[in-house]
């Protein structure tokens, strides 16, 4: 673990971090799209009691 620092020697941080963010947020919009596509799961048709 001591050596861990030597990973960005290899991959540029700046790099490594916005395809870290980009992937969250895909990641994110997936699981929300996913959860407003089931009946059950939908907060929007929940709330408004349709």
């Amino acid at each position: 673990m001591a050596q861990f620092y030597k990973i960005w020697l290899i991959f540029d941080p700046r790099r490594v971090f916005v395809a870290q963010g980009v992937f969250l947020f895909l990641l994110a919009a997936m699981i929300h799209l996913v959860l407003l596509s089931n009946e059950k799961t939908n907060w929007l048709t929940l709330a408004f009691g349709q």
